[in-house]
């Protein structure tokens, strides 16, 4: 039996117009609406105009009659409503310093306190130099920071190396609830971490938009980044996106997001890091799996303060990689 039809608003992300579209499932409404608009129909999807959901195919038969929808083409993404207003900006960018003063020569005099949300954001949205890299073209982002910091880049950076750092220091105050005879293996293995996270830069490129490979893990084009949701879920229930790049105020926003360890730092993965070294009896603890734990994203979360759980994970360290086989060495007589 045919799902019966019903009706949708469809959009493409490059252009206002809308289009009035029926289809009885998500992949009917996806083959007309790019036909219609002309995408090809390998890597397009669909997604909700308000905040921008990727829609699926249970989702979509829970969407009312007439809802919006953006119809993306492979490579291209929709963050909302936000899009909309970013190409309304643009479009006036030339008068960008205007309209942000007369904003303000507003909000002095406005007393209603809708009213004064809606010109704060505005001169919040008008005030943003996502392009800008260099301190001489955003100077005002540069506020309060060491002078040593010349770029945006740099001082992202500079912010997830203090965080790793942090994370080594931890690991490294643990030794004395290490047992005393383990102690210098632990010191070792310390030692092997610290190493390799030099060789890395302290992985500061995951903060870093220039850093593409990496940086692209954490956060879409243009620096933007999305919180990846509570341990133990698999996206943010809220949506929480932020541009660090794009002002003053989004970075020292951004500098409360926290970097969630989803198998608990403090509470598992150091003291079993303690445990194995303790009882390795001849066998070769394997660092470099806690070190992927500790520093790297196969175990690190983005995460909007509000969605970080401090409550215990209770999750657990795998125990078969605990430990790892010695290489063997054979004598040629």
């Amino acid at each position: 039996m045919a799902e019966a039809l019903r009706p949708f608003r469809l959009r493409g992300c490059g252009g206002p117009q809308k289009f009035g579209v029926a289809a009885g499932s998500l992949r009917g409404l996806l083959r007309k609406g790019c036909r219609l608009l002309q995408l090809p129909l390998a890597g397009s999807r669909l997604c909700l105009y308000e905040d921008g959901t990727e829609l699926t195919e249970s989702y979509f038969r829970a969407l009312p009659p007439q809802t919006e929808l953006v119809l993306l083409g492979p490579g291209e993404s929709w963050r909302g409503c936000a899009s909309d207003i970013e190409r309304l900006l643009a479009a006036f960018c030339s008068q960008q310093g205007a309209v942000v003063e007369a904003a303000r020569r507003l909000l002095t005099d406005e007393r209603a306190p809708r009213r004064q949300k809606l010109l704060a954001d505005l001169i919040h949205n008008l005030s943003e130099n996502i392009l800008a890299e260099d301190k001489e073209d955003d100077k005002k982002w540069f506020e309060g920071l060491e002078s040593r910091f010349k770029n945006k880049s740099s001082y992202l950076r500079h912010s997830c190396e203090s965080r790793m750092r942090g994370y080594m220091r931890e690991v490294s105050g643990f030794i004395s609830n290490v047992h005393p005879a383990a102690r210098d293996a632990y010191r070792g293995i310390i030692d092997l971490m610290t190493d390799k996270l030099k060789s890395v830069k302290y992985n500061g490129c995951y903060f870093d938009r220039r850093e593409e490979e990496e940086a692209a893990r954490l956060c879409t084009a243009e620096g933007w980044f999305s919180c990846q949701g509570p341990f133990d879920r698999d996206d943010c229930p809220c949506k929480h996106s932020i541009n660090p790049y794009s002002n003053r105020e989004s970075r020292i926003l951004f500098s409360t997001w926290n970097l969630d360890h989803i198998i608990e730092k403090k509470r598992a993965v150091v003291p079993e890091l303690a445990e194995a070294v303790k009882t390795r009896d001849g066998r070769e603890v394997n660092w470099e799996y806690f070190y992927q734990l500790l520093f790297t994203l196969d175990n690190l979360k983005l995460v909007h303060i509000a969605c970080h759980k401090k409550t215990n994970h209770n999750l657990s360290c795998d125990k078969t990689r605990i430990y790892r086989k010695r290489k063997q060495t054979h004598e040629i007589s």
